[in-house]
């Protein structure tokens, strides 16, 4: 049973740095593309709200899932030193890049046979995945091993409640996740889709409504439908693409209705906030059900 071991997880999961190194966690770091130009989170020369003001002023952005290269070289090293390695994955139902995770534990147990290695797919993404590696690294802290927190991983991943909203559709359906009909509509009548990450780690659209306060709204409506009991004491997370007076907004409504313990918040990095843009707010919660 190990316990000198690290946490892994990715830049898909949108912690915010200070709890990135209060708690050790390795980060394997996606590629994305503004325009032309190739960056990553740490060698992108420009702060992540600037990356939202190229969105706004046209700039096309894309990305793509790391490879297996990325992991041999963000694992190799934390082997070396004898430690072991548990690594939540960004979802399998929403990149590739989980499969990748697999191909470079294949071949990294086959250098160090000693060493152990576990994969965790989240299903989960932004700070839902983030908020799914907090639990994680908490019970770390409190003296559980791998295993048991791996267990404990696979056991209530899908107890992580994803709810957001964007507040311009033409992000999702340059990414193929609405129809150009549906996008023009919702430009013209100014239809806010809500959307939940599903049990398979898919994007689905649970409800769409009128306004922009409606759609923040109706975040914490489907909260209240999916927490059951977990309503005191709770920890929560809330995510943003560069519009921090909407997510104050939902803290505000959630500090309402719940009795909170902790609030984790910080901007939708560039690999999530590539494909749902500016002004997209989401709300993380842990939930009887997604």
């Amino acid at each position: 049973m190990s316990k000198n071991y690290v946490i892994f997880s990715d830049s898909g999961c949108d912690l915010p740095e200070e709890v990135i190194k209060q708690y050790k966690i390795g980060i394997v770091n996606f590629s994305f593309k503004v325009d032309e130009d190739s960056y990553n989170e740490k060698t992108a020369p420009f702060p992540i709200n600037e990356f939202y003001n190229k969105m706004r002023a046209g700039s096309l952005t894309s990305t793509s899932q790391a490879t297996p290269e990325q992991f041999l070289e963000a694992f190799d090293e934390v082997l070396a030193e004898g430690k072991d390695i548990l690594y939540i994955a960004f979802s399998s139902g929403l990149s590739g890049t989980y499969n990748s995770s697999l191909i470079a534990r294949d071949t990294l147990l086959e250098k160090y046979p000693e060493r152990k290695i576990i994969v965790v797919d989240s299903l989960a993404a932004s700070m839902g995945q983030g908020l799914f590696v907090y639990f994680a690294v908490s019970l770390k802290e409190e003296g559980n091993t791998m295993e048991e927190v791996a267990e404990w991983c696979e056991n209530n991943k899908l107890k992580i409640g994803h709810m957001f909203t964007v507040d311009d559709l033409v992000y999702l359906y340059r990414g193929g996740r609405v129809s150009r009909a549906t996008q023009i509509a919702g430009s013209i009548l100014g239809i806010k889709p809500v959307l939940h990450v599903d049990d398979e780690g898919h994007l689905i659209a649970v409800g769409k409504v009128r306004g922009r306060k409606q759609a923040l709204t109706a975040l914490v409506d489907g909260m209240a439908e999916r927490i059951g009991s977990h309503t005191e004491n709770i920890t929560v997370g809330i995510s943003h693409g560069d519009c921090y007076d909407d997510l104050k907004f939902v803290m505000d409504l959630v500090s309402k209705k719940y009795k909170v313990k902790k609030f984790i918040t910080s901007y939708i990095g560039p690999i999530i906030g590539a494909h749902s843009g500016p002004g997209t707010v989401a709300l993380f919660f842990y939930a009887d059900k997604r």
